[in-house]
């Protein structure tokens, strides 16, 4: 087939159709055109030469040019597509490395085989023009909600026709019940847009908490127009869900706008979702105060909160503890979600005999090391003491604010914890060299004998060793693993030191070693580390 005046035209005509059907630029199309006649004359004229095509885009009409280019002698490697200055000098005047010389060949006349692989180029050219096309509409529109028509079901998933391609809907993405057939309407959330070898790949979900905020800021105006904020949502699919809300506005009541008149504007999420339920909880920035909310329709009597765990005590009364839980701990687990930590139900009766039994073991042990009675090591507890550490170095007026004890008294007590911390550290040290510990950790300041004893069982018995520890192997941690918060033991949590504590005696010893260069540290003198704390609010 050759490129004659008669089909000039057509060429055009066809580029415009196949651009209308597939939505694309017609430039795109003409270009793969142009592709497909070079790579057809390459085959005619040689493969080395560069052979190039140009389509008129008012005409249709077809040039062929050969282009060469000026190179060094020595970068000489294509005879067919370079030529040396001095060849060069035979077509152009004055030339110089870079320069290129263009000259029209004859078109060529395309066989069948020729034709079929310019048919191929086009095609391959056209299917990539779409995607880049369905790519560059959909990726913007990631996190909002779409409709869409159910195609088919292949192995649980639902391939959903999106107007300008196909969305997958995964079988895990669906809500459990749900089940659809061809030609179904569909409402989904388009949870991520991947751009990928065969092309872009959209993927739908009914089951993201984000879903549900989405058909929320669909219903509910003030959402939409930012004076409402959705704050968090944690949901079983299909089930039940908890969404907090929070209103910047004094006059609107966030809970009250999210229901709507009569419930509709709750009523038409349910019904989109299956029925799921939907509990509307206003947030509040006090954690204690917003699990209290997270938690309804329990009551709860008491929460204790250890903020450096990013744990929470919730202390029930007996008759709520099985509302406060749910049905197969569906309460407690999308309060856990919703504000991000792990909660503890107890009863007050379980609450009463922990603490009895903290009452018990702390008593005990000042009645061993101090050789008290059970009376007066219950009044040591009854005031704060919980360590021999804080009877030993606590300001002398502490301990003569308990009743009975007077200067002569609280020395004698200092005394005998003295003694017994000193005989413990002595026997500590003992223990650690015993197991091969080095003077150069039980010279390293910082650490306790206790503390050395615990890194020797650890199997870290000199300074290098200690300098190689990450900080959350000393002092503990949290991880997240499937969506569970997992705990990690430190060596020296026992000993309550913190993460920051742990991260700098990490550092002292690699500079004491020279692993870093102090020069390179800032300066952390303002920086002052606290122990553990818990808040308890009463509800």
């Amino acid at each position: 087939m050759a490129i004659t005046s008669a089909n000039q035209l057509e060429l055009l005509q066809t580029a415009d159709a196949v651009a209308r059907e597939k939505m694309i630029d017609p430039g795109l199309v003409v270009e793969a055109m142009e592709e497909s006649l070079a790579r057809a004359a390459k085959s005619r004229y040689g493969a080395e030469m560069d052979i190039r095509v140009s389509i008129d885009r008012k005409t249709g009409k077809a040039t062929f040019t050969r282009v060469r280019t000026v190179v060094e002698d020595e970068e000489l490697e294509n005879y067919q597509a370079e030529f040396t200055v001095e060849q060069a000098k035979q077509y152009m005047d004055d030339p110089k490395v870079g320069d290129t010389f263009v000259e029209e060949v004859p078109p060529v006349e395309m066989g069948r085989i020729a034709a079929q692989s310019a048919k191929q180029v086009i095609l391959q050219k056209v299917r990539e023009a779409e995607r880049d096309r369905q790519y560059e509409e959909f990726k913007d529109r990631a996190g909002t909600i779409i409709n869409g028509l159910v195609k088919r079901e292949e192995y649980g998933n639902v391939i959903v026709d999106v107007g300008a391609g196909e969305a997958i809907l995964r079988r895990n993405e669906k809500i459990g019940r749900e089940s659809y057939r061809p030609n179904d309407r569909i409402r989904v959330y388009i949870k991520d847009v991947r751009r990928e070898q065969r092309g872009p790949q959209i993927f739908l979900s009914r089951t993201a908490p984000e879903f549900m905020a989405e058909l929320f800021k669909m219903e509910v105006p003030e959402i939409y127009d930012g004076i409402i904020e959705i704050k968090a949502v944690a949901r079983d699919p299909g089930s039940r869900a908890k969404i907090a809300v929070i209103s910047y506005d004094g006059s609107i009541d966030p809970v009250g706008a999210c229901v709507g008149m009569r419930g509709s504007r709750v009523q038409a999420v349910v019904n989109e979702l299956q029925g799921e339920k939907i509990d509307i909880i206003p947030w509040n920035e006090d954690q204690p105060t917003f699990l209290v909310n997270a938690l309804q329709p329990a009551e709860v009597s008491k929460v204790v909160l250890d903020e450096e765990a990013g744990k929470i005590e919730v202390v029930v009364p007996e008759e709520q503890l099985s509302l406060a839980i749910g049905r197969r701990g569906q309460n407690v687990r999308l309060a856990s979600q919703l504000t991000g930590l792990d909660i503890d139900i107890m009863t007050e009766e379980q609450e009463s005999a922990r603490r009895q039994a903290e009452f018990e073991l702390r008593t005990k042990l000042f009645v061993d090391n101090l050789d008290l009675d059970e009376f007066f090591a219950q009044l040591l507890v009854s005031e704060g003491f919980t360590s021999l550490e804080e009877v030993a170095y606590v300001e002398l007026d502490e301990l003569l604010v308990i009743d009975g004890v007077d200067e002569d008294t609280a020395n004698e007590l200092q005394a005998r914890a003295r003694d017994v911390l000193e005989a413990q550290n002595k026997a500590a040290l003992e223990n650690a060299r015993a197991l091969g510990v080095e003077d150069s950790l039980v010279e390293f300041e910082g650490l306790t004998p206790q503390m050395i004893e615990a890194l020797a069982k650890d199997d870290v018995k000199t300074l290098e060793d200690f300098a190689t520890c990450a900080d959350w192997e000393l002092a503990g941690g949290w991880t997240t693993v499937d969506g569970e918060r997992v705990k990690d033991d430190g060596v020296l949590e026992p000993f309550d030191v913190s993460l920051e504590e742990a991260q700098q005696l990490i550092m002292t010893a690699r500079v004491m070693l020279g692993w870093v260069d102090p020069a390179e540290l800032e300066p952390d003198e303002d920086v002052e580390f606290e122990g553990e704390e818990t808040e308890e609010t009463e509800v």
